[in-house]
C-alpha cells in the first residue's frame, strides 16, 4: 500500500481509537502520536531505508519514550491490517509499563507475554472502528 493511503485511513480511524479506549492511566495527558517508518532498522541507523532491511521488521511498534506509535509501512497490506495494527499498538499505551517489563523478567517471552497476548485478542474489535 501507498504511504498515503495509509495515512488517510489512520486520519480516519485513529480518532475512534482514541474516543473509544480513552486515556491511559500510566500517560492521562496526551494520546500516542503516529510516525511511518521504513522500517525498524532506518528509524535507528537514521539512515534512508525503502523499507527492504532485514525481514524482522515488526508490522509496529509502541514507543513509550516518544508516547507514539511507529508504523513500518511497508509491512501494511490492507485496511483491516491497518486498523488491527493501530488497535494492538494502542493497548500497549494503556498497559502498564512496569508490568510489561516485569513479565519479561518473569520468563514470558513476545508469544506467550500476557500483554502482547491481550492485544492481539483486542485486535478482533477492529470492526468497530472501520
Amino acid at each position: 500500500m501507498k504511504l498515503e493511503t495509509i495515512q488517510r485511513i489512520v486520519r480516519e480511524v485513529y480518532p475512534k481509537i482514541e474516543k473509544y479506549y480513552g486515556f491511559s492511566k500510566f500517560s492521562p495527558e496526551i494520546t500516542p502520536y503516529i510516525e511511518y517508518e521504513t522500517s525498524i532498522y532506518g528509524k535507528l541507523s537514521g539512515e534512508e531505508d525503502d523499507g527492504t532491511f532485514g525481514e524482522q521488521t515488526p508490522h509496529a511498534e509502541f514507543d513509550r519514550i516518544d508516547n507514539s506509535i511507529v508504523i513500518y509501512y511497508p509491512k501494511m497490506v490492507s485496511r483491516k491490517h491497518i486498523v488491527q495494527t493501530l488497535v494492538h499498538e494502542y493497548q500497549h499505551y494503556l498497559q502498564s509499563p512496569l508490568w510489561m517489563k516485569r513479565y519479561y523478567t518473569m520468563g514470558y517471552h513476545y508469544g506467550n507475554h500476557p500483554y502482547e497476548v491481550a492485544a492481539y485478542k483486542e485486535e478482533e474489535n477492529y470492526t468497530k472502528f472501520i
